[in-house]
């Protein structure tokens, strides 16, 4: 089974992801992929440098994720450059990765992590998909408290996905992660979800 699990920054999705590989799921995360793919020398890493300069590089020639966070959430041209740059090269890994599984174990639960899943189409070949839920307000607190963002930081990374309640259509189930919910509750709501995903299998 092919499961699809997306939220929004700061959403508390890398918990759930961690509760899902602890019960047996396998976890493909393309955020670790999408590291990997610009990794200094490779095609990817080459052709960012060639769109946005050598500016976006630390002392070492690898790519400053900061800076280049920065300049992307900040103007959507640029994002949308980097996207044409990565994600055909992410979306191949994850499938090579979805492949390679499948031939070992074909009845394996496989999770796809990706924060662009619905934006980028990826949900149409999962069988199901897990939004994790968590109001903007939640978001900003969390970004500027975690992460040492401003306000204004914290609301650009917001604004350049998906909002969250329109996730949620997509959704087969949604693990809410508000203000006020616990760690210990948001453990037990992801073993509610994947006792019923193993009972659809």
């Amino acid at each position: 089974m092919l499961i699809g699990l997306t939220g929004g920054i700061a959403s508390g999705k890398s918990l759930v992801a961690e509760e899902l590989k602890r019960f047996g799921a396998h976890l493909i995360d393309a955020d670790e992929i999408a590291r990997e793919v610009v990794k200094t020398g490779l095609p990817a890493y080459l052709d960012i440098v060639k769109e946005f300069g050598e500016r976006i590089l630390n002392p070492d020639k690898t790519i400053n994720r900061k800076e280049l966070g920065r300049i992307i959430f900040s103007y959507a041209d640029f994002r949308r450059r980097l996207e044409r740059i990565t994600h055909p090269r992410i979306r191949e890994k994850i499938d090579a990765e979805i492949s390679a599984i499948k031939a070992k174990n074909p009845e394996t639960v496989i999770v796809v992590d990706a924060a662009l899943l619905i934006e980028g189409g990826l949900y149409k070949k999962m069988d199901k998909v897990i939004v994790v839920y968590a109001d903007e307000k939640t978001q900003i607190k969390r970004l500027t408290e975690r992460d040492g963002l401003t306000i204004e930081d914290a609301k650009n990374r917001i604004s350049s996905q998906m909002p969250l309640k329109e996730k949620r259509r997509y959704a087969d189930f949604v693990i809410e992660n508000v203000e006020g919910k616990n760690r210990e509750e948001v453990k037990e709501e992801v073993k509610r979800v994947f006792d019923r995903l193993k009972d659809k299998r």
